[in-house]
């Protein structure tokens, strides 16, 4: 279940009158089942949504889940998870992993996540590991003091929550304030592909199967057919149309393809404005120079325009369009997992 699944979930059951806690894995060791940060929510009937192991230690969480409403004290657990069990949920040996159980934050705060996630907005809730409360955090807004128990560290949360968020990873807070662990809501990816090439085929469903969401902007009908995109959205339109209804963000990658200035040209230009991850174009370095040229006609700065990669993907040596597409897929998740400061 996605994040917005798991907390509409958590919320409708707010609405009905039932108590909701929320278990967060906060630590792993080993081949554990789920990465930290991975989350359900128990109402005190016992019905869960989400996961924190897969299935095999879900239900000695409910149970405790179930105990932390009836008595409003926060919970942590530690399971190992023998290679028997691991091997039952598809995973070749076992591991540790440490769940964090508390009741859920407020509605008010429940809501806004869930405004946060429709909006494509970057949150980060900083849990209490001790005092079992949760603080939402926005990094793209400017540091403000946070609230108890977190008080008196606030800049240095509103730091961490920014790192957190820039990398895209939930994890512990090491710091002088109470033990912490900070759970990122990032928007989905997106990946959007100026050009209904053969390049672009490749690259789409690989990038379906790594998790993100790929579309495909080409205004011609004869390319920009959804019969050679099959299970993504194609659009054929004009990058400045589409990309105007698209809204880009810090969460998008944009990769333009067609080879064609009129068309790669406008999409570069957006994407370099609303600050897209990772913006990188097809051909060689002679064609990439002229490129620049045009773009700092455009009037953008310098400096963004350094920021298009060219010629696009990782030096792999590929040839042919499947091995192009791993190098630009390559290249996009290493900006993706490593950004610059």
């Amino acid at each position: 279940m996605t994040d917005a699944a798991i907390l509409a979930q958590a919320a409708a059951w707010l609405e009905q009158g039932l108590g909701v806690a929320l278990a967060t894995v906060v630590r792993t060791w080993g081949s554990a089942p789920r990465p930290a940060g991975s989350q359900l929510v128990v109402n005190q009937r016992g019905d869960f949504a989400g996961s924190v192991s897969g299935g095999c230690v879900e239900a000695a969480v409910i149970e405790a889940a179930q105990g932390c409403l009836r008595t409003g004290a926060p919970r942590r657990l530690a399971f190992g998870v023998t290679d028997e069990q691991a091997w039952e949920v598809g995973l070749a040996c076992g591991g540790t992993v440490e769940v964090a159980v508390a009741p859920l934050p407020g509605p008010a705060a429940l809501a806004q996540l869930l405004d946060d996630l429709a909006a494509r907005r970057p949150a980060v809730l900083a849990l209490d590991l001790v005092a079992g409360t949760a603080t939402l955090l926005h990094p793209d807004d400017p540091p403000a003091p946070a609230a108890a128990p977190l008080a008196g560290h606030g800049a240095q949360l509103a730091q961490a929550a920014r790192a957190a968020a820039r990398r895209g990873r939930s994890g512990p807070l090491e710091w002088p304030g109470p033990a912490t662990f900070l759970r990122v809501y990032a928007p989905p990816v997106r990946l959007v592909v100026i050009g209904a090439v053969h390049v672009a085929q490749a690259l789409v469903p690989m990038a379906q199967l790594a998790g993100y969401h790929a579309l495909v902007v080409d205004p011609r009908p004869a390319f920009a057919a959804a019969a050679r995109f099959p299970g993504a959205e194609v659009l054929t339109a004009w990058p400045e149309a589409a990309l105007a209804r698209l809204a880009l963000d810090r969460h998008t990658a944009l990769v333009a393809l067609s080879h064609q200035p009129r068309i790669d040209d406008p999409a570069l230009a957006a994407a370099l404005r609303a600050g897209a991850f990772y913006v990188g174009a097809l051909g060689s370095r002679t064609t990439h120079a002229a490129r620049c040229q045009r773009l700092a006609a455009m009037g953008l700065a310098a400096g963004l325009v350094e920021r298009v990669r060219g010629p696009i993907g990782l030096d792999l040596g590929a040839e042919g369009p499947g091995e192009i597409a791993v190098a630009i897929l390559a290249e996009l998740l290493a900006h993706l997992r490593r950004p610059s400061p």
